[in-house]
């Protein structure tokens, strides 16, 4: 029975049922067959135990639309008829299922739908449309001082749920782009950066789940890449979230840390894809230069990380054997545009190797940098053999 539904708790729950009659210490022909009484405890103990993942995730999404319906409908439905009773039983409801209650049912969902299968059942049962919705409503703006709005913790939890379930998964990749969602999550994105026009305070967390989810729904998948690489607007948050919007105004703050290294993996994925053109790189030559000029630069760019990240990229660009499927195209090859750059590369790269080797062996600077050491001459090897 266990092998047949797959389960993963069934054997366990028969096993601390086996272990509480027999401790191993005694043989196991003195124990006595199950009585009916026996039976019937079991069979319930195991009913009980057991967890239907697929009726779990239907009450988990019934709990969660439920309570948004009641969040986001209060005035609504306040339409000054006196129905103090309705608003009373909703706001009592609403406190059974506050911010941290559907923050747990969102991690639940998010633990259940990791498993492929899952992911797929949950889309079957309209998942995805409720998903994108949460993350990307706004208020319609007619009553600005009673409409109520998504709390941004449940907007990254819910982004987070959409980030694990359409990773590695192209039948889930492909429901959100029939549902639109390559320009509802770049449109999420800019909604929270600095100096939008929909008077949000910027919030990089967001930007950053947003960024997130994108990356995981698009990333090895042929057509969702080539489709957002065609967005204008995607590439302005390519922009935004590596940080030359800060490099062009003193006035605006880099990025956070997290974002700028989740749109630099987002980056190096489209440029490095088994589907990426000499042409796709032409699109992003701009991007690819800030990263030869200031990503890759300590004098810019303070996180290490990050600049390992840019330095693995730009070697990787070098060697790269882009797909060409028109013969005709024009694009520029892109050890070409980072050539370009090869003067600025080597003097960067020649301070920070001496800077790096000039560090106490052993030390805990020390340590901390040498794997950017590596990526330093592995990109000037690569140089090298780029400009034969």
């Amino acid at each position: 029975m266990a092998s047949s539904n797959g389960n993963p708790f069934q054997w366990l729950g028969l096993l601390k049922w086996s272990l509480a009659y027999s401790d191993g210490t005694r043989p196991s022909d003195d124990i006595k067959p199950m009585n009916k009484d026996d039976i019937e405890f079991l069979e319930k103990v195991m009913k009980e135990g057991i967890i239907d993942e697929g009726e779990r995730m239907k009450s988990i999404l019934k709990d969660l639309t439920d309570s948004l319906e009641m969040l986001l409908g209060a005035n609504i439905t306040a339409d000054g008829n006196g129905d103090g009773g309705r608003e009373s039983k909703q706001e009592e409801k609403r406190k059974e299922l506050d911010e941290d209650d559907m923050l747990e049912l969102l991690q639940e969902l998010r633990d259940i739908v990791e498993q492929i299968d899952y992911a797929r059942a949950f889309m079957a049962m309209g998942g995805i449309p409720f998903l994108l919705g949460c993350a990307t409503y706004q208020t319609s703006g007619n009553d600005s001082a009673t409409d109520r709005t998504i709390p941004k913790s449940i907007r990254k939890g819910v982004l987070g749920v959409l980030s694990t379930m359409c990773q590695n998964n192209p039948p889930v990749q492909l429901s959100l782009l029939e549902h639109g969602h390559i320009p509802q999550l770049i449109q999420l994105f800019l909604d929270y950066t600095p100096g939008n026009d929909c008077g949000n305070e910027g919030n990089d967390p967001i930007r950053e789940k947003a960024v997130q989810a994108l990356s995981a729904s698009i990333r090895g998948h042929a057509m969702a890449e080539h489709i957002f690489c065609q967005n204008k607007e995607g590439m302005i948050m390519l922009q935004i979230g590596l940080g030359m919007q800060q490099q062009k105004s003193n006035t605006t703050s880099k990025p956070s840390a997290q974002l700028r290294k989740r749109t630099l993996f987002l980056l190096r994925a489209l440029l490095t894809s088994d589907d990426a053109t000499n042409e796709r790189h032409a699109q992003f030559e701009k991007l690819i230069s800030f990263t030869c000029t200031h990503v890759i630069d300590e004098r810019w760019e303070e996180d290490a990380e990050i600049r390992e990240m840019g330095l693995a990229m730009v070697s990787q660009l070098l060697r790269h054997t882009p797909k060409e499927t028109d013969p005709s195209s024009t694009g520029a090859k892109v050890s070409k545009i980072i050539l370009q750059h090869m003067s600025h590369i080597g003097l960067i790269g020649v301070e920070r190797i001496g800077a790096i080797r000039n560090l106490k062996e052993g030390s805990e600077d020390w340590e901390y940098a040498t794997m950017e050491l590596e990526e330093w001459e592995t990109l000037m090897v690569a140089l090298v053999e780029a400009s034969k």
